[in-house]
């Protein structure tokens, strides 16, 4: 077979889809941007310290590019005012070198700039060692200036990818990994289970753990890339949809652990060679975890439609699944009670899994999602209004407003009865 060469089109496209391709090229291009424009602005010979301010501020996402130009210029500044104050003081010594590195790190802490705290003392000792102190002090405060700028408007031109598709697509690889999960426990309920292999089970279902984790990741990713993105009209509705979809999976996972803790625990009562359960409820418990399977995968792809007609599709399909589920558990219950009044033991095995089938229902349930998804919207709204509200005395000084403090909310509620 002849080996073809894959196309240039297809190797951009491919690279376009990777968090580590996009993120090098930009990083890349506004470091380069950020030195031509300080070697035009600023007085050094060569200016390193805007590609370098560039290279740490221009993220993935335009949210995180602001916050983290934010933190890198207020830890230079203020490194720059430390060393100022001491060289006004003290020389350069070993125990002044000590002394400002001190300082600057506890000056750090409180100026909040989290990773770059380090950042406050490698300045305070760079301006602190030249003979010119104010002279580079201001040098470099504006090399980071520029560097942040440039990181900062690089991205706002040309706006990051949207990380929604690879967050979408982890949410439904966890679901159909959990649906993996149930087929396979399904597939044991009418045969003889070892502890061990029951054991192997439950240990998958505890890796599940730390897939949530991936996923968790992915959408932090994706929910930055929504902030502050001129092409997104809709963020924080976005945000809510796979932030509340993600817990909600969260929550099957942590119940289908359970469902495994309590087949381990009911193969552990069997003797060996006894089978978990009759033929008759083994194979409604499988009809039963194969409904709940689908529930969970198509529960998943709703979450993460974009579309209105898939989406459309989607909830039929959910809705479908959960009607012939709770159908199933119908016979399941009769089937279990049956059993239960024949041989009591382990009864309180069987209603777990009853239990634990009826909560992952509920939290798939469509109504239940658009309560909760509306409780969000009302409560990220309430924090917005909280928010803006601090800046209302400044839009109104800026019309020229009078000001009038605000009133006790007791006391308007008494003049408004009086």
């Amino acid at each position: 077979m002849r080996f073809v060469p894959e196309s240039v089109a297809a190797v951009v496209r491919r690279g376009a889809r990777d968090a580590f391709v996009v993120q090098t090229v930009r990083a890349t291009v506004a470091a380069t941007l950020s030195y031509v424009v300080a070697t035009w602005l600023s007085r050094e010979p060569v200016p390193l310290t805007a590609p370098l301010t560039a290279l740490l501020v221009v993220q993935v996402t335009v949210y995180s590019t602001l916050t983290t130009s934010i933190r890198r210029v207020n830890s230079v500044v203020v490194g720059v005012l430390i060393a100022i104050g001491f060289s006004a003081v003290v020389g350069l010594s070993w125990w002044s070198l000590g002394l400002i590195i001190m300082a600057s790190l506890v000056v750090g802490r409180f100026v909040r700039v989290d990773e770059f705290v380090q950042e406050v003392a490698i300045s305070a000792m760079l301006i602190l060692g030249v003979s010119q102190v104010t002279t580079q002090a201001w040098d470099r405060v504006l090399e980071t200036v520029i560097g942040a700028t440039v990181g900062l408007v690089f991205n706002l031109v040309i706006a990051p990818p949207v990380w929604v598709d690879k967050a979408g697509e982890s949410i439904e690889d966890l679901a159909r990994r959990a649906r993996h999960l149930l087929l396979g426990l399904a597939e044991e309920l009418d045969r003889p289970v070892p502890v061990e292999r029951a054991a192997e089970r439950l240990h998958e279902a505890r890796q599940l753990d730390q897939a949530i984790a991936e996923v968790d990741g992915a959408l932090r990713q994706a929910e930055d890339s929504l902030r502050l993105n001129p092409r997104i009209s809709e963020g924080l509705l976005s945000r809510l949809v796979l932030r509340t979809g993600l817990d909600t999976l969260e929550i099957c996972v942590v119940v289908i652990r359970v469902i495994a803790r309590s087949l381990t625990d009911l193969a552990k009562r069997r003797d060996p060679g006894e089978r978990l359960f009759p033929a008759d409820v083994a194979v409604a418990l499988e009809e039963l975890f194969e409904h709940v399977g689908g529930a969970l995968v198509s529960f998943a792809v709703l979450v993460t439609t974009q579309v209105s007609r898939n989406a459309e599709e989607a909830e039929q399909r959910l809705a479908a699944e959960l009607a012939a589920a709770w159908s199933v558990r119908e016979n399941v219950a009769q089937l279990l009670l049956r059993r239960v009044r024949e041989s009591p033991e382990a009864w309180q095995l069987h209603g777990s899994l009853l239990a634990e089938v009826d909560r992952i229902l509920d939290e798939l349930d469509l109504e239940h999602r658009g309560r909760r998804l509306m409780e969000e919207l009302d409560r990220a709204s309430v924090a917005n209004r909280d928010r803006f509200s601090r800046f209302a005395g400044l839009r109104r000084l800026a019309r020229g407003e009078r000001f009038r403090p605000r009133r006790p909310r007791r006391r308007r509620r008494q003049e408004e009865t009086a």
